[in-house]
């Protein structure tokens, strides 16, 4: 009878301790960043000598419609660069999200530090018709897309990275 009590006691152990133990791999949510990435309206052409022209009409309606379709998505942040026609485009979704435009140079764009600063976000970039395909190649590290013809103000290039694996789609919102 002696020997029973320890080897029961063992056998309670041993069977608690099988039974406590769990799967304990914990599931994590994937880390989601999604960048829309547009080239600037249509700008004022009627002054050739202009570097830093404002929008045209059409461009203006045109930013008041992108401004239309960000609506429901929740932007994080809204960069552009710094000219009039860029942070003209910005502005209507800028106000309609209540978030400040951050400007930017794309001469000296790293792609890295951007995907790792705006990790887990979303973000509207607003460039040009020769800097927004060349940041979206940047971001997904490839050659992908060439410049945007100049009559192009309707392209759309939404990156996405999960768990740092790019995918990307090019829409004309015309």
């Amino acid at each position: 009878m002696r020997t029973t009590k320890p080897l029961i006691a063992l056998a309670i152990i041993l069977v608690g301790s099988i039974g406590c133990k769990k799967d304990t791999k914990i599931v994590e949510d994937p880390v989601i960043s999604t960048f829309y990435f547009i080239r600037h309206a249509e700008k004022d052409r009627t002054d050739p000598e202009n570097l830093d022209p404002e929008l045209n009409q059409n461009g203006l309606d045109r930013a008041i419609r992108w401004a239309e379709v960000f609506d429901p998505i929740p932007l994080d942040l809204v960069y552009s660069t710094n000219y009039e026609r860029t942070s003209m485009t910005a502005a209507p979704t800028s106000v309609k999200k209540d978030i400040d435009i951050k400007y930017y140079d794309p001469n000296t764009f790293d792609a890295e530090e951007f995907k790792l600063v705006n990790e887990g976000k979303n973000v509207l970039v607003v460039g040009h018709s020769n800097t927004t395909p060349m940041l979206v190649n940047k971001i997904l590290g490839m050659e992908k897309y060439g410049q945007m013809d100049d009559s192009d103000n309707s392209s759309l290039f939404i990156v996405r990275i999960i768990d740092g694996v790019a995918t990307d789609i090019r829409l004309k919102m015309d």
